[in-house]
């Protein structure tokens, strides 16, 4: 019997040999996780006994013995947003960017080193180099009340001393950006940066350490472990280690005498921190060379110039430029040599995709052009010579190219000439004749395109000579997105509306009142109101009636309902009012630096209005004028409107928000031909209006203003930017404005342009005008 049970098992234990492994793996792992269960049970309470509260006190089945209530599961839960109304409101204030309240920092601050000698002329020229490349860039000198260059900032502490100059310097730069700021970039004017080298060093770096970065030198009589950070070649100190070196400036100041900054800022960071200067950190060298006198940029070709963060000393301007112009060339040269790299690694993938070599757009690597998915979708080319465009602004079919236009048209032929002779040279060499046609469209996805059809003469090695027209395609593809520079704003501006009042607008006023007291006075926007009341030549006398009578008292009746409310007005006789005449008279009554926001009766104001004024007009630099949302004709354009005839095209859609402010849908268009409203600063007013008077004279400056509105008088006697914009905000009922005679011959054209546009969509028309012919027809 026991021969066969051992075959028995010996076959049995051939099967499970495999999974033998994998069976004592699963006991193990049982094993351990019973065994972590246990542990964990026996650091804490039992989970299976229920704790006792002390007598007298009711239990609790929710706490547990041991944690702090604070500590214990919550489930959240939505307050309601409820505000006193006996409670004065107060605003709340947001700061300008989304950093500041998420505490981020910049990358790198740049700290420049100069002297009374070399301000006007190292300083510059490192300002003009690399200014461009980093978010700030400071100047630093000893010189009391220095003079200033234009465009760079400068700090003066009144004290040449090198170790008072770096002590200072290193303070300010605490106390004013220490919070700001992740990397601290100090150098000398006599240094010229590869700033975009500099930039990619700092992004590699970790900002959690103390880190001391240049090019290292040894003191003299010193161990091999205490060096400091040559000047000339500049350094980079990280944020943590300037929060820890400020306590001890002073003392260092006192205790080491050096007569150069960067040995004293060495001593001070080993003797105070005991932190010497190191060239390499993460993997990365700081990596420097020193410019030989007399030496050519042009002809230096060395591993180590090449791959340069700084080069010094630079000895004059000029040489600071050459070397610019030097390594940007390099830097030229690289970039093309990637975009090559990189086209021909896409050109080689393109053949594993599905659609094969037919997805390959040009150029390579750019977007495919767009592809319109309807008519209205097409974009058109423009059509140009040299001498004109036919696609005007004013949309007139023909006008002359000049200015940005012309140039722009140039640098695209030279362009294609250039890359011509490139291609086939030496073979070829063309010379142009002259432009036969000319196209260019944008496209938002791509850039500019061009197509130009240019005759030629061809060249060949021989000198023979032939006429040849070639059609060529380029592209001048979009860039980076960089933000524009803006001088500071502020939500916290007190808007000054104006309203100017006709008296056939008397009753359309009382509504203008009620919106402005929904929209302002309710939500106690920081806004007043004046109103203008402009008077005829037989209006408002004696014995005649008094046509702004309902508005007064419409007026007295909000600043009761509101206390503290006043609203002003100020009567105007006039027989033929001008919006500059009526402004003049406004502009006199408040001060310089008032934000006016200029309306109209048909103006509903609102808080998101109000602050998109205040933040798009910015005082010296730039006035702001919206485009309302204009409903049609009510009459055309029922709540809802029939569908267009076939090939009409959609209507333009109601503004965001409008449908459920009023109810049922209503069409309209904003209407880019008014600019009655507008908001500008009351100083740059005043600088339009007295430049308009100085060019214009006596009887010429009478009739100006007659034909003239405010935007005009920014738009032609100002140097600020104006800014035209869509407003969804402004919505305004249908009406059709006065056009009077004694405007301008093109703000007569804008008006009744204004005025028949905003009758109705294209469908709406369509339909008025067939279906009359239809019930004529039956």
């Amino acid at each position: 019997m026991a021969g066969p049970t051992t075959m028995r098992l010996s076959s049995l234990l051939a099967l499970l040999r495999p999974a033998l492994p994998l069976i004592l793996g699963l006991s193990l792992g049982c094993s351990l996780s019973l065994l972590r269960v246990s542990w964990i049970q026996g650091e804490g309470e039992d989970p299976c006994v229920e704790a006792v509260g002390e007598p007298g006190v009711p239990h609790n089945p929710d706490s547990r013995t041991g944690l702090d209530q604070s500590d214990e599961d919550f489930k959240p839960r939505i307050v309601p947003y409820y505000r006193d109304p006996n409670k004065p409101y107060k605003k709340v204030l947001r700061t300008r960017y989304i950093q500041t309240e998420l505490g981020s920092r910049e990358r790198l601050l740049v700290a420049v080193l100069t002297s009374r000698a070399t301000l006007p002329t190292l300083a510059v020229a490192v300002n003009r180099t690399v200014a461009h490349h980093f978010p700030r860039l400071l100047y630093f000198t000893g010189q009391r009340g220095a003079r200033t260059p234009a465009g760079m900032q400068v700090v003066s502490h009144g004290d040449e001393r090198p170790a008072w100059l770096m002590s200072e310097t290193l303070r300010h730069l605490h106390t004013h950006f220490g919070g700001d700021y992740d990397w601290f970039f100090i150098m000398q004017d006599d240094t010229y940066v590869q700033a975009p080298r500099l930039a990619a060093l700092a992004g590699h770096l970790s900002i959690n350490q103390d880190l001391y970065l240049g090019r290292a030198e040894e003191f003299i009589g010193a161990g091999e472990q205490a060096r400091y950070c040559h000047g000339g070649f500049g350094y980079l100190l990280s944020r943590s280690l300037l929060l820890r070196l400020r306590p001890h400036l002073d003392g260092c100041r006192g205790d080491i005498l050096s007569a150069r900054p960067d040995e004293w800022l060495g001593r001070c960071l080993i003797d105070s921190l005991g932190i010497g200067c190191v060239s390499q950190h993460q993997g990365q060298q700081y990596r420097s060379f020193e410019l030989a006198k007399n030496r050519d940029p042009e002809k230096e070709g060395s591993s180590a110039f090449l791959s340069a963060f700084a080069v010094h000393p630079v000895s004059e301007g000029t040489l600071m430029y050459r070397l610019h112009k030097r390594f940007s060339a390099l830097e030229l040269e690289r970039a093309y040599s990637e975009i090559e790299q990189l086209q021909a690694q896409i050109q080689n993938l393109t053949v594993l995709t599905p659609e094969g070599e037919a997805g390959l757009s040009w150029p390579i690597g750019l977007p495919a052009p767009f592809t319109p998915h309807s008519r209205f979708e097409v974009l058109g080319w423009d059509y140009f010579t040299e001498q004109h465009t036919f696609s005007c602004a004013d949309g007139s079919p023909k006008c002359p190219l000049q200015g940005a236009s012309r140039a722009d048209v140039g640098d695209a032929v030279e362009t294609a000439l250039e890359q011509l002779n490139r291609r086939y040279q030496p073979r070829l060499r063309f010379q142009k004749q002259r432009l036969l046609n000319g196209y260019r469209r944008f496209d938002p996805a791509r850039g500019m395109e061009y197509t130009l059809d240019l005759l030629l003469e061809a060249v060949t090695q021989r000198g023979h000579r032939r006429a040849l027209a070639r059609r060529v395609s380029l592209l001048r593809p979009l860039s980076r997105v960089e933000i524009l520079p803006m001088p500071y704003v502020t939500e916290a501006t007190r808007v000054q509306l104006v309203l100017p009042l006709l008296a056939a607008e008397a009753a359309a006023a009382l509504a203008f009142l009620e919106a402005f007291a929904a929209g302002v006075l309710e939500p106690r926007e920081h806004a007043l109101l004046t109103l203008l009341l402009v008077y005829g030549p037989r209006e408002g006398g004696r014995g005649a009636p008094e046509p702004f009578l309902g508005v007064k008292a419409a007026a007295a009746e909000l600043e009761q309902r509101y206390p503290g409310t006043r609203l002003a007005w100020l009567a105007v006789r006039a027989e033929a009012p001008s919006q500059v005449r009526l402004m003049d008279v406004v502009s006199k009554k408040h001060p310089v630096d008032t934000l006016f926001f200029l309306t109209t009766v048909w103006t509903r104001p609102g808080p998101e209005v109000l602050n998109r004024c205040r933040m798009n007009a910015i005082s010296g630099w730039q006035a702001f004028f919206p485009v309302h949302f204009q409903e049609f004709n009510p009459a055309l354009a029922p709540q809802r409107s029939p569908p267009g005839p076939p090939g009409a095209g959609p209507d333009p859609p109601s503004p965001p928000g409008a449908d459920a402010a009023r109810g049922a849908p209503v069409g309209g268009r904003f209407d880019r031909q008014a600019s009655a409203e507008g908001c500008f600063y009351n100083a740059d007013y005043l600088a339009a209006r007295a430049r308009l008077a100085g060019e214009l004279a006596g009887q010429e400056e009478e009739e100006a203003l007659e034909g003239l509105e405010v935007m005009d008088v920014f738009l032609r006697f100002s140097g600020l930017h104006l800014f035209r914009a869509v407003e969804p905000g402004l919505v305004q009922k249908f009406s059709l404005r006065d056009c009077s005679p004694r405007l301008s011959e093109e703000l007569y054209h804008r008006c009744r342009l204004s005025n028949l546009e905003g009758l109705g969509g294209r469908a709406q028309l369509a339909v008025a005008l067939f279906e009359p012919e239809q019930a004529n027809s039956t």
